[in-house]
């Protein structure tokens, strides 16, 4: 089933870009990442947990997740079958974050589809989250291709990496709650950095390298170059959110500003704008607002302190040094392209 690992190592074909690994593997990946989710005891279990979920993982996305944990143990001459486990563990984390985020945010779409609490009731939803969670540790504890070491270092950074992100979630949510608008750039990063860049970038391509039998030095470095390309990731992730296509974001356009989101486009326009504009801003932050001209007027007074261009240079800043380090890192391979491309994909994608 899923996915052909001999195709992957030695193809005559295998893809050195990016966006051409996950399209051509996203969808194995998924069936193989689902193939995690058990079947209940009772037909109800499925009604009510097992099956809607499966069927929110379905619509998974491109899956860079689990792929880019694979890359990563192959770059430092490892096994990508025995990175399956953790590599699933991760997209489960990445599911439940999905669905808890979604009630916090009171978000609409998800993926282009209504989001699970709308159609399921929240507190199924919840549950359905609370599953997802599980599945991340019972994954790994249950792979017979681990041995006890490998396990307890995969798990202990799987824990870290879900308290970094909650860590994160709670900076995001509480300065949205309390209407804090004295957010530095800064501290949007170091919210960021927890909230995404751990658990998109940094933990997935660490744990790959441990699987793989990386030095530490591979480790440390491919974390601290998923840390960088991660933190781009959700850069680029808010910038699309205000000035992509409205196509670009299947989880609702320009709806971080109506959540009063403290993006670094925000909190840098809020340090940069002139007293009136600053003031309108957080007016249009605090209103909630879906009026689609509102959410276009706080984008033109975002445009107008220059904070768009600001995150974009800032990303792509990022990505530039990150891949510079990775060069005296690994040698030279198939997989240390993908890598390559990987950086690139997370700022330039839909742009």
């Amino acid at each position: 089933m899923v996915i052909d690992f001999s195709e992957l190592l030695i193809g005559s074909e295998k893809p050195q870009d990016f966006e051409k690994y996950l399209d051509r593997y996203a969808a194995a990946v998924g069936e193989l990442v689902n193939s995690y989710i058990p079947r209940g005891t009772h037909p109800d279990m499925d009604t009510y947990l097992y099956g809607p979920l499966r069927e929110f993982s379905d619509n998974g996305g491109k899956r860079h997740r689990p792929l880019i944990c694979f890359a990563a143990c192959m770059a430092v001459g490892g096994s990508p079958e025995q990175a399956v486990s953790a590599a699933a563990a991760i997209e489960h984390f990445h599911t439940a974050a999905l669905i808890h985020d979604d009630i916090a945010d009171e978000a609409e779409l998800r993926r282009g589809e209504p989001c699970l609490y709308l159609t399921q009731g929240t507190g199924l939803a919840i549950n359905m989250g609370d599953l997802g969670l599980q599945l991340v540790n019972g994954t790994v504890v249950k792979d017979p291709l681990l041995d006890d070491a490998t396990k307890v270092r995969v798990l202990t950074e799987l824990i870290d990496m879900t308290r970094r992100t909650i860590e994160g979630q709670a900076l995001d949510i509480g300065w949205a709650r309390d209407e804090r608008y004295d957010i530095s750039p800064e501290d949007y990063l170091v919210m960021a950095t927890c909230k995404t860049a751990h658990y998109s970038g940094a933990v997935p391509l660490a744990i790959g390298a441990i699987i793989g039998g990386g030095t530490e030095t591979q480790i440390e470095g491919l974390r601290n170059y998923g840390l960088d390309t991660g933190l781009a990731f959700q850069i680029q992730d808010d910038l699309l959110n205000l000035v992509g296509k409205s196509e670009s974001t299947k989880k609702g356009f320009r709806d971080d500003i109506t959540e009063g989101k403290r993006t670094l486009v925000v909190v840098h326009a809020l340090q940069n704008l002139p007293a009136a504009e600053r003031q309108r801003l957080v007016d249009i932050l605090s209103s909630h607002t879906k009026d689609p001209a509102v959410l276009a007027e706080a984008v033109d007074i975002m445009n107008l302190s220059g904070s768009i261009d600001y995150a974009r240079n800032y990303a792509e800043n990022l990505t530039s040094i990150a891949k510079n380090r990775l060069f005296d890192l690994i040698d030279p391979s198939p997989s240390c392209d993908l890598l390559i491309s990987m950086a690139d994909w997370f700022v330039n994608r839909l742009k």
